[in-house]
């Protein structure tokens, strides 16, 4: 029997497994049942089910928590397997388990028959698989499947819960989806694990001594997967970069109320390409079926989600406004979609974040008819939410993470009130232990959120906390500003690289690094050379002046001088005119 059941219509998977490493291949098998379990031969990669004794038993034996799917590149087979774990609360009265760490087992014997261009072309992909081992903000449950939000699970036909696990989650927020088509196929249901990549957080509310706990659950949509620079925009399907879904999940004596909210790119054709620029230009991409992608986009959603409500919180000038404009100007051709342009840095720039009610005023009486889905303490429906609010700004980082954490609060405040735990005039904002609990949730999910895409934490992470910016979280705001510069230009190329791979965008026979434009990983030997170009120009330019300080007018040092500043310059203005061929950009697939 390969899966557990704690009832006739519960399905359960292995939550703890003995790796066992032989010489000619891997063992993974439950601990509570030994006799369970499949073979992986370290040669070819191929996948059996076990059946009675191992044989030779002398192999390193080592406890995992899961196996997260399997991959095969140019010399065979790779299979993803979760190291160590963390209990981060539960989700619906079952255990919710954050991924702490990963490694890959190789069965690729082999590689040694791979001619020497593919083993270049397999180093790199090996490369990329080190870069996926450490990807964060990786969850799940054994227990039950944590992609579905409340509404949605409750719509479903008697008996889904007895189906494997995988099969009952929504493909668009499984995170491995594509690395467990082999386990799929091989029927090994117990052991198949579905994990959403976003954010797990809750906390505990006295709230008037009667306490309830909030969840905040974010899913991040794996349709359009990428880092900050290289996945902006839409593809020609519609689907977004960074679109995310967002329950806040409130639990209070028997009764669960959730409720949604949805962020992602704007949905045109557009880029923004690193150039070692400290902002980019923004490129809108002129397309024939731009119109189209726009509708896809929003028809999926009313399909999903019911009325869609807009906040588009980009500046108005710049690129930002070009770019804003040409959003509204298809917006207008979509009627049933109600989009209000906020300009969220002129509203709330210089520490104004109490004008967020401006947006507010503008949306409340639609945001409210939407509201939430909420199960009374039998069972029962006592409403449901009729649309969603999708927010975005141009990265969905945060002003989009401010806005909602705003927004959440208005829901979380009409909720307690009718629950009867607040009365009329009551809100979160007046119980101060609480109200502390509640703004960490939104800004520790900010920060996983902001980690996964652009490598850094969220800004602005004062407006949630304090609702006013600080000077210490001005200094942090900088470094992080300037660690997202570097880790753009300089580091998200691979990066990009390893999320195409293991998300199934590329194949690995299709594409070759060898077959791909010189870019990404071998124009990185320019960084060094360009950094001590600049590095000695100004060294030298710094020693001549310093020298005119001391010789004074010296005609030859000052001359010396000017010459060493000339040539500086003209380095500058060389580097920064070959800045996209500097960068770090990715090798295996095109952008859109």
């Amino acid at each position: 029997m390969e899966i557990q059941e704690s009832s006739p219509c519960h399905f359960k998977l292995w939550s703890e497994l003995e790796l066992h490493e032989f010489s000619d291949r891997f063992v993974i098998k439950p601990v509570e049942s030994p006799d369970q379990g499949f073979s992986l031969s370290r040669f070819d990669g191929n996948i059996e089910k076990l059946n009675g004794d191992l044989g030779n038993t002398s192999g390193k034996v080592s406890t995992i928590y899961g196996v997260a799917g399997t991959i095969r590149l140019l010399a065979g087979l790779h299979v993803l397997v979760i190291t160590s774990r963390k209990e981060v609360g539960t989700f619906l009265g079952y255990p919710v388990y954050r991924v702490m760490s990963m490694k890959f087992l190789s069965c690729n014997e082999a590689s040694k028959f791979l001619t020497n261009q593919e083993k270049r072309d397999e180093s790199y992909f090996m490369t990329l698989l080190k870069v996926v081992e450490s990807t964060m903000g990786l969850y799940y449950s054994y227990d039950t499947d944590i992609t579905l939000n409340l509404q949605r699970r409750f719509k479903l036909a008697d008996g889904w819960m007895s189906k494997p696990i995988w099969k009952q989650a929504d493909p668009r927020f499984v995170w491995n989806r594509n690395i467990l088509e082999e386990l799929i196929e091989k029927k090994v249901d117990g052991f198949i694990i579905p994990l959403i990549q976003g954010s797990f957080q809750t906390g505990l509310l006295k709230l008037k001594n009667s306490p309830a706990t909030v969840t905040l659950i974010s899913r991040r949509c794996t349709r359009r997967l990428g880092t900050r620079m290289w996945r902006r925009g839409a593809n020609l399907e519609g689907d977004t970069a960074n679109f995310i879904e967002t329950e806040q999940l409130l639990e209070f004596e028997g009764a669960r109320i959730s409720f949604l909210q949805i962020r992602g790119s704007i949905p045109l054709l557009w880029e923004q390409i690193v150039d070692l620029s400290y902002k980019p230009r923004l490129n809108i991409i002129d397309h024939d079926q731009t119109s189209k992608v726009v509708e896809r986009h929003f028809n999926d959603l009313c399909q999903r989600y019911g009325d869609i409500l807009v906040a588009d919180l980009t500046d108005k000038n710049g690129d930002e406004g070009r770019l804003s404009m040409a959003y509204a100007a298809e917006m207008e051709k979509l009627q049933k979609i109600r989009y209000v342009s906020f300009d969220f840095h002129h509203s709330c720039g210089n520490s104004n974040f109490d004008n967020i009610e401006l947006l507010y005023d503008q949306v409340a009486e639609d945001f409210e008819k939407q509201g939430y889905f909420f199960i009374g303490k039998e069972g029962e429906v006592l409403s449901e939410q009729k649309g969603i609010m999708r927010t975005n700004c141009v990265d969905c980082l945060d002003r989009t993470n401010v806005t909602q954490s705003f927004l959440a609060r208005k829901c979380l405040n009409s909720q307690l009130q009718r629950v009867g735990i607040f009365s009329s005039t009551d809100c979160i904002s007046m119980f101060s232990e609480d109200f502390e609990i509640f703004k960490n949730l939104w800004v520790d999910q900010g920060d996983e959120i902001s980690l996964e895409y652009s490598g850094t934490h969220a800004l602005k992470r004062d407006l949630v906390r304090y609702g006013k910016q600080t000077m210490a979280g001005m200094i942090k705001d900088g470094i992080s500003a300037l660690s997202r510069y570097y880790l753009n230009n300089f580091q998200d190329g691979i990066r990009q690289d390893a999320i195409d791979l293991i998300s199934g965008r590329c194949d690995v026979n299709t594409s070759r690094p060898s077959s791909a434009q010189l870019n990404g990983f071998e124009t990185f030997s320019y960084i060094p050379v360009a950094s001590a170009l600049l590095i000695g120009g100004l060294t030298v330019t710094s020693i001549t002046l310093n020298q005119v300080g001391v010789a004074g007018r010296n005609a030859q040092t000052i001359v010396s001088s000017v010459i060493c500043a000339g040539v500086t310059a003209g380095l500058m203005a060389v580097v920064k005119s070959n800045g996209r061929q500097i960068c770090s950009k990715p090798r295996l697939c095109r952008l859109i």
